[in-house]
C-alpha cells in the first residue's frame, strides 16, 4: 500500500535502560501541543468505559478472570478514528484508552468482593456498590500519583510493563488499525453469537464432562474423579491471551486438586464427615467431587492465595520503602510541580492530591458511619484500616503490573478481609453487621489496589508517547465515576438474573472465597484454619522451588471447568506462534491470534450481558429439554472443536503477509 505518511516509531531507547547522561524523548515531544482533551475523546472514552465495564463484569463473575480492556479499547480507538478519517489522533487515543480502561480495574475491585454480600444473604444496594467502587478507585488514583515518576521514569527500562508495551504498540501502529478493527469486529461477532446461542437458546452446552459417558459416571461416583471443561468462546480467548506458561501453572494447581487430592480424600475417608466447612453433614463417600472440592479442597487454595500475597509484599518491601521515601520528599516540597517542569512531566499538584485524599476519606467516613457501621469509634477504626492497607499495598499492586502485567489483588484483598475481620470482631463488630462492614471495607481496598495497578499502565503508555500526565490523572476520575455507576447496575441485574451460588449461577470464585473466609470469623463458627495453613505451606514450598505461587493457588481455588479451557487457549497460542521457522511469521500469527482472542472475549462477554438482560425481563427462548439431553453434550463437543479449528485457521492466515 502506497502511503506518503511515514509510520511513527518509538525511539530506540524506549524499552531499554538509559545510558549515563542519556534521556528519553517521547514520540510527542514536550515542546509539542498535542490534542488530548476534545469532546470526541471524552465521549469515546465514556462509551468504552460503559461497554467494557458491562462486559468485564459478566465475564469476571462467570470465570473469575477479568480481562484487561486496555488493548481492545486501544484497537477500537485507533480503528474508529481511522475509519472516521480523523487526523493527529495519538494524544486523543491515549485519553480514550485511559478513560475506558477504568472499566476493567473498577470491575475487578467490585466483583472480587461485593458479590459476597449476596452470597452471605446481605442485600447490597446500588449506592453501596457504587460508593465502594468510586471511592476506592479515587483513592487508588490519588495514592499512586506521587509514585508515578519512580515507576515510569526513574525505573525506565528496568520494568517490562507487558500490557503497557502491547497497548503502546497498538496506538503507535494505528495506521494499520482499519484491518485490525475489522478482524476484531468479525471475531467478536463470531464469539458473541457462539456464546449467545449457548446462554439464550441452549442449542449446545457451555460445559461438558466425563459424566456424559457411563464409565465417567461410575468414575465420578466411585473414585471421585471427574473431568470438566467450559466450551465458551470467551474463556477460550482468555486462555490464549494469558498464554501457555501461565495457564500451565494454573492448571497444575487445578489438576493437583481434582485428580490427586479429591480422589485421595474420597478413597481414604468414605465413611467420615471431617469437621471443616460450613454445615458439613454428608459422609464423604456420598459427596460428589464438586462437594468435596467446595468443603475440603478449595480452602487449600484460599490459604495459598493469602500466602502468595504475603510473599509478594515481602519481595516488594524494598520498592515500597523507596516509593514511600519519594512520596515523602514530594509531599514535603512546598513548591508545586506544575509550571516548573516540562509538559510531559507535569503531575497534579500535591495540594490537589492531599485535598483529594482528605475528601475521599471524609466521603468514606460518612459512607461507613451512616451506611454500614453506625458507630463513630468503630467507623474511625474501619477508615484507618482502609487508608493504611490501601497506601501500603498500592505500590505492591503497581510493582506487580510493571513486572508481570498481573495484579495479585485478590490475594491481597483476602489478607485484608482476614485482618479486618479480626480487628472488627475485637472492637465489637460481628455477625451480619460485621460481615457487611468487612466486605464493604474489602471492596474499597480491593478497588483502590486494582486501580493503582491499572493506572500505572496508563501512565507508562503516556510517558512513552508524550502525553501530559496531569491530563491523564484528571480525566481518570471521570472513567472511574462512569465505570462505578455501570458495574453497580450490572451487578444488581446479574444477581437477580443468575445469582452467585448454586446450580446455574455465576461462579464469582473470588467473592465466594471471601464469603467462605469471613462468615466463620464473624459468626464464631468453625474456620478451617488447618486447611488454610496447609495451602499456605504449599505456597511457601512452591516459592522455594521457584514456581509462581499465586497462579498455582488460583488454579486450586477456581473450579476445574474454568481452568481447562484456559489450557486449551494457551495450547492454541503456543501452536499458532511456533509452527513456522520464520519468527516474523510466528509473531504475525501470534498478534493476529491476540486480536481474534480479544474479539472472542469482548463479544462473548457483551452477549452474556445481553442474554442476562433478556432473562431479567423473563424473555425466554431456552430449549431446556434439548439442553438436558446427551445429544446436546455431543453437539457441544463438535461446536467447541469447530470454533477451535476456526481460531487456528484464522490466526494462521497471517502467514500470507510475508512478502
Amino acid at each position: 500500500m502506497n502511503n506518503s505518511k511515514t509510520t511513527p516509531q518509538l525511539p530506540e531507547n524506549a524499552y531499554r535502560e538509559l545510558k549515563s547522561g542519556e534521556t528519553y524523548q517521547p514520540l510527542m515531544p514536550a515542546s509539542a501541543k498535542p490534542k488530548e482533551i476534545t469532546p470526541y475523546s471524552i465521549i469515546m472514552g465514556v462509551v468504552m468505559a460503559i461497554l467494557f465495564s458491562a462486559a468485564t463484569a459478566y465475564l469476571g463473575l462467570k470465570v473469575g478472570q477479568v480481562f484487561e480492556a486496555a488493548i481492545p479499547i486501544a484497537i477500537l480507538a485507533v480503528g474508529i478514528g481511522s475509519l472516521a478519517g480523523k487526523k493527529n489522533m495519538l494524544g486523543q487515543n491515549v485519553i480514550i484508552q485511559s478513560i475506558g480502561a477504568s472499566s476493567g480495574v473498577i470491575v475487578a475491585g467490585a466483583i472480587f468482593t461485593l458479590p459476597a454480600l449476596y452470597i452471605l444473604h446481605l442485600e447490597a444496594g446500588f449506592w453501596q456498590i457504587f460508593l465502594s467502587s468510586f471511592v476506592g478507585g479515587c483513592l487508588g488514583i490519588l495514592l499512586l500519583i506521587p509514585f508515578r515518576r519512580y515507576f515510569v521514569q526513574e525505573m525506565h527500562g528496568k520494568y517490562p510493563f507487558p500490557e503497557a508495551t502491547a497497548t503502546t504498540e497498538v496506538l503507535v501502529t494505528g495506521e494499520s488499525a482499519g484491518k485490525q478493527t475489522k478482524l476484531l469486529a468479525m471475531s467478536g461477532l463470531i464469539g458473541g453469537l457462539y456464546d449467545f446461542i449457548i446462554s439464550t437458546f441452549g442449542w449446545w452446552r457451555d460445559e461438558v464432562s466425563t459424566r456424559m459417558l457411563d464409565w465417567g459416571v461410575a468414575l465420578s461416583d466411585k473414585y471421585k474423579m471427574l473431568f470438566k471443561i467450559n466450551t465458551g468462546a470467551a474463556v477460550l480467548g482468555l486462555g490464549y491471551i494469558i498464554g501457555l506458561p501461565y495457564v500451565s501453572i494454573i492448571c497444575a494447581g487445578s489438576f493437583l486438586v481434582w485428580f490427586v487430592i479429591i480422589p485421595l480424600v474420597g478413597y481414604f475417608a468414605p465413611g467420615m464427615t471431617i469437621g471443616v466447612g460450613e454445615g458439613v453433614t454428608t459422609l464423604i463417600g456420598q459427596m460428589s467431587p464438586e462437594e468435596i472440592f467446595s468443603h475440603y479442597a478449595r480452602p487449600l487454595g484460599i490459604g495459598g492465595i493469602a500466602m502468595a500475597g504475603i510473599i509478594g509484599i515481602i519481595k516488594s518491601s524494598g520498592i515500597i520503602g523507596r516509593a514511600v521515601k519519594l512520596a515523602t520528599q514530594e509531599l514535603g516540597n512546598k513548591r508545586t510541580l506544575i509550571g516548573e517542569t516540562v509538559r510531559t512531566e507535569q503531575d497534579l499538584s500535591m495540594k490537589f492530591i492531599l485535598v483529594g485524599i482528605i475528601a475521599a476519606l471524609i466521603t468514606t467516613l460518612v459512607f461507613f458511619q451512616f451506611g454500614v457501621i453506625h458507630h463513630w469509634g468503630q467507623t474511625a477504626i474501619a477508615l484507618l484500616i482502609v487508608f493504611v492497607i490501601a497506601f501500603l499495598f498500592t505500590t505492591v499492586a503497581a510493582n506487580a503490573i510493571a513486572i508481570v502485567g498481573s495484579n495479585p489483588v485478590s490475594g491481597m484483598t483476602l489478607m485484608t478481609l482476614i485482618l479486618t475481620s479480626v480487628v472488627l470482631v475485637s472492637v465489637g463488630i460481628d455477625g451480619e453487621r460485621g460481615m457487611m462492614a468487612a466486605m464493604i471495607i474489602g471492596g474499597v481496598v480491593c478497588t483502590a489496589l486494582s486501580m493503582a495497578g491499572g493506572f500505572i499502565t496508563d501512565l507508562k503508555i503516556g510517558y512513552w508517547l508524550g502525553t501530559t500526565p496531569k491530563v491523564q490523572e484528571r480525566w481518570k476520575f471521570l472513567g472511574t465515576f462512569v465505570s462505578a455507576l455501570t458495574v453497580a447496575g450490572v451487578m444488581i441485574v446479574l444477581s437477580k438474573t443468575y445469582g452467585f451460588e448454586g446450580e446455574g449461577s455465576l461462579v464469582a470464585p473470588q467473592a465466594n472465597a471471601m464469603a467462605a473466609v469471613i462468615k466463620p470469623l464473624m459468626e464464631g463458627g468453625e474456620t478451617p484454619w488447618i486447611l488454610y495453613a496447609i495451602g499456605a505451606i504449599l505456597a511457601l514450598i512452591l516459592n522455594f522451588i521457584k514456581v509462581p505461587a499465586l497462579p498455582f493457588a488460583l488454579g486450586m481455588f477456581i473450579p476445574l471447568q474454568l481452568n481447562t479451557p484456559l489450557l486449551v487457549g494457551g495450547l492454541i497460542s503456543h501452536f499458532v506462534g511456533s509452527r513456522s521457522k520464520d519468527e516474523t511469521i510466528n509473531k504475525q500469527r501470534r498478534d493476529r491470534g491476540t486480536l481474534i482472542a480479544s474479539g472472542f472475549i469482548a463479544g462473548g462477554a457483551l452477549m452474556g450481558v445481553v442474554s442476562a438482560i433478556l432473562k431479567f425481563y423473563n424473555i425466554n427462548f431456552f430449549a431446556s429439554e434439548w439442553y438436558a439431553s446427551i445429544a446436546s453434550h455431543w453437539l457441544s463437543l463438535a461446536m467447541y472443536l469447530l470454533i477451535i479449528l476456526y481460531f487456528i485457521w484464522d490466526a494462521m492466515k497471517s502467514s500470507s503477509l510475508k512478502k
